[in-house]
């Protein structure tokens, strides 16, 4: 295991986070404002309790999720997409490194900076509802799976775009979506049965509903469906991550 390659990724990727620092804390620090003054107090004056809990503490860990997937998403295909579009991905390839310290770097980094967004963000909920985590080691495991299975998508979408617009196109499309649909703002339970059983084919719910579990102890599907869910998801994922070193999908080209 060539530790000094991961590392030297790792902080190099790591770098670029540093250097863009106050707009990194300041943007998801006035997107959740934002989100509390929209959804907590426009919604939450007409919405008293959600399954116990009040409307704007509910919606705290669908905040955190949703700003969770979609930066480790986005990080991480801009991480492996700059080398790409740069050329300098060809002196890595012909490094010997291989694809798991290559992973291990860029989707470490990209973790790491989706986990400090995601801290930052659970610390200014405070200022606006009162939390009580009813398991913060579940909720901090929940948090880091979810950073690294999103950030093993994002590589996987950095390698597959060949632009910069395609590199928008799934995090915006198909993440963001997903994200609003999948019970970060709502329980599923309000819905009619038709949608609630057509919401539980979006993978999202399960990752939502086990991360709100750790909050609230409630949860709208079973936990150990949700750990189910996002340890499959990552399985996958480096399954193709491994079958694009191996082919050289979009990589030698």
């Amino acid at each position: 295991m060539n530790l000094q390659a991961m590392k030297s990724i790792y902080i190099f990727e790591m770098s670029r986070f540093f250097r863009t620092l106050a707009q990194s804390f300041v943007s998801p620090v006035l997107s959740t404002a934002l989100y509390f003054v929209v959804f907590g107090s426009a919604i939450g004056s007409r919405i008293d309790t959600v399954e116990n809990v009040s409307y704007g503490a509910f919606i705290v860990p669908g905040l955190i999720m949703l700003t969770v997937m979609t930066q480790s998403a986005s990080n991480a295909s801009f991480g492996i997409y700059f080398p790409k579009f740069l050329g300098t991905i060809f002196e890595l390839l012909s490094a010997p490194v291989s694809f798991l310290e290559v992973v291990v770097g860029y989707v470490g980094a990209a973790a790491t900076k989706s986990l400090i967004i995601g801290l930052i963000i659970l610390a200014t909920s405070f200022v606006f509802v009162d939390i009580t985590i009813a398991h913060p080691f579940a909720m901090f495991a929940f948090l880091i799976l979810t950073c690294l299975s999103f950030s093993l998508l994002g590589f996987i979408i950095g390698i597959w775009a060949r632009n910069f617009e395609q590199l928008q196109l799934i995090p915006l499309l198909v993440i963001t979506p997903l994200v609003f649909l999948g019970g970060s703002f709502y329980s599923i339970s309000m819905l009619p049965p038709f949608w609630q059983t057509v919401t539980l084919f979006n993978p999202v719910v399960y990752l939502i509903s086990g991360f709100r579990w750790a909050f609230f102890d409630t949860a709208d599907v079973s936990v150990t469906l949700s750990l189910l869910a996002i340890g499959g998801f990552t399985v996958a994922c480096m399954a193709v991550i491994w079958w694009i070193f191996k082919t050289g999908y979009r990589l030698r080209q």
